[in-house]
């Protein structure tokens, strides 16, 4: 069963580059969908209507960049954004959630948002952050060197690895300039199956010029590429 994963868009600022982030999933075999939080309903059947119509044309431009049309496309009602996608997540039995970096970040640098933070925060799925930039750097196919940084009785080892067969790319040992994917893990401390990183975990993302991918403690996301997972 493929990995489900679902990316964050609102089509505003760096938004484009969680979508990015998804191809890379998505050529990894993962199953990518799309996901925009509505924060309220409209007091009038005319009017919902209209927001309900822009939501969804917003999410099939989503995944025409992603380079599925025929990609799920949810649009979630909720007061709290990481709220309404956490709960999508349970109910779709997603493994991880991609964010775009914060609106203020610096073009080829990850900075964590406000959902994303709270995702971090005890959540059961991992959350994936794009750095700015990613999407008109083109350059979101070539992951060519993963690092998994965390110890063997986490899940960022494992699932760095099956990235890497997955998309014919190499692991290293310790993070650096030429890597294109940081795979961290959980705290030892977290519960098992749940996301809390450690402060230097947060450090080293803040620093971080590639995307990242935080998986939960103990978890460990399968991947393996197939025709129809492969970027286009």
């Amino acid at each position: 069963m493929s990995t489900k994963i679902i990316v964050s868009y609102d089509g505003t600022a760096n938004e484009d580059d969680a979508i990015a982030l998804g191809r890379v999933f998505a050529g990894a075999g993962a199953e990518v969908s799309v996901a925009y939080v509505r924060h309220s309903v409209e007091p009038d059947y005319s009017g919902e209507t209209l927001a309900q119509n822009q939501a969804e044309a917003l999410l099939e431009r989503a995944a025409g960049l992603l380079g599925n049309p025929h990609a799920a496309k949810h649009v979630v009602t909720d007061r709290s954004t990481p709220e309404g996608l956490r709960a999508l997540a349970e109910a779709e039995g997603a493994s991880a959630i991609v964010f775009c970096s914060d609106s203020h970040t610096a073009k080829g640098h990850v900075a964590i948002g406000n959902s994303a933070q709270r995702l971090l925060e005890g959540g059961s799925a991992a959350v994936a952050i794009a750095p700015a930039g990613l999407a008109k750097a083109g350059t979101e196919s070539s992951i060519r060197q993963i690092v998994a940084v965390g110890d063997a009785s986490g899940g960022a080892q494992a699932t760095a690895q099956a990235l890497a067969a997955a998309l014919g790319a190499t692991g290293a040992p310790v993070a650096n300039q030429d890597a294109d994917l940081l795979v961290i893990d959980s705290r030892p401390e977290a519960e098992l199956g749940r996301v809390s990183i450690s402060s230097s975990a947060s450090h080293l993302i803040e620093i971080a010029t590639c995307s990242v991918l935080v998986v939960p403690r103990g978890v460990t996301l399968p991947f393996a590429r197939t025709t129809a997972g492969a970027v286009a």
